[in-house]
């Protein structure tokens, strides 16, 4: 194995690219970042070896590596050729997505085409120096471009995705992607439709607050609890009163069981009840009709006609002359 002289790697640099240190580093393992730095190490200098030689280099187990290169191919950062691996030029990879080349239009589609995306281009700059403070990765640009190909969005829709998801969980893009499919999903398309949407959302954030105080969790809702939450507030419209009768529900219950509230609220909507009103009136129905039942159920059972008779007493003169007659008869008839 050659080893570089020691003033040669001294005065020497390992160029990282910035869309690698923003596109890919936040998500990769350290031992893969560990054995990626290195490739660009070898690469600059030309340097072959082998994944036996680089595990043990690296003090990284072999099967370790053999992973991520696989993860590497997966990314599009190498290709493989036979046994040679090739590091992808990054730079050129994220131009070749962002000056993709454009399908032939009619000059009138190409007007409205140049209209759109100079909305669209204020948009994204305005998302851009707002929550990237102006050094936003490539990626998102074109990115962006497809969510709104795929969501239909307006430009106001799409900066708002992007407030909503700072202001909440931040903005990674699996979770921005996983609003933008929500809000799809409620046909949300124009700023009016989010207007009605988030007054919506509003009462569902309130309702979530009162739900965890009221069942002293001492923590925030699950994911799956806030889509129960979600579905009685924003798909059956109940306010918090009506939730709150099935909550009532689960006072004897350690861990209350959300489950078991959405049960109790599902039977409610699928009935037709709608107030807390309505749902007191039908309980309270449903109560004596089940004590009516419960009362005719406790009835002794009637007795058959024919076991219905009184039960006559004789004495032992009745026996007696009832003997002596059948006597005399015998008597007279011999």
């Amino acid at each position: 194995m050659n080893i570089e002289p020691y003033k040669s790697i001294l005065y020497s640099d390992t160029l990282v690219p910035d869309i690698f240190i923003t596109e890919y580093l936040p998500s990769m393992d350290g031992d893969y970042l560990k054995i990626y730095i290195y490739c660009l190490f070898l690469c600059k200098y030309g340097k072959n070896i082998s994944m036996d030689e680089l595990a043990k280099k690296l003090d990284i187990e072999q099967q370790k590596v053999k992973d991520a290169f696989t993860y590497f191919e997966s990314l599009g950062i190498i290709t493989r050729n036979g046994d040679d691996i090739v590091l992808t030029d990054l730079k050129e990879k994220e131009i070749n997505k962002l000056y993709r080349l454009k399908t032939t239009s009619s000059p009138e589609e190409a007007v409205l085409s140049s209209e759109r995306s100079k909305k669209r281009s204020e948009t994204i700059t305005s998302i851009n120096n707002t929550y990237f403070q102006g050094v936003m990765a490539p990626s998102w640009y074109t990115d962006i471009d497809a969510w709104f190909d795929r969501y239909k969005f307006d430009e106001d829709v799409m900066y708002a995705l992007f407030r909503h998801c700072n202001e909440h969980k931040g903005l990674s893009k699996s979770y921005i992607v996983k609003v933008a499919d929500n809000w799809y999903s409620k046909n949300i398309r124009n700023y009016f439709d989010l207007e009605k949407y988030l007054e919506e959302y509003k009462k569902f954030n309130d309702i979530r607050g009162k739900i965890v105080k009221k069942l002293k969790l001492g923590r925030n809702l699950t994911e799956y609890e806030d889509e129960y939450v979600e579905k009685w507030t924003m798909d059956y419209k109940y306010d918090f009163d009506v939730i709150d009768l099935a909550l009532k529900k689960t006072t004897a219950k350690t861990n209350p069981n959300f489950k078991y509230i959405n049960a109790i609220i599902t039977n409610w909507y699928e009935k037709g009840l709608r107030t807390k009103e309505e749902i007191l009136s039908y309980e309270k129905s449903s109560r004596a009709q089940a004590s009516k039942q419960d009362a005719k159920d406790a009835q002794p059972k009637q007795i058959p006609q024919h076991a219905n008779f009184e039960q006559r007493e004789y004495d032992d003169s009745v026996y007696g002359n009832f003997f002596s007659n059948i006597a005399n008869e015998k008597k007279v008839g011999g």
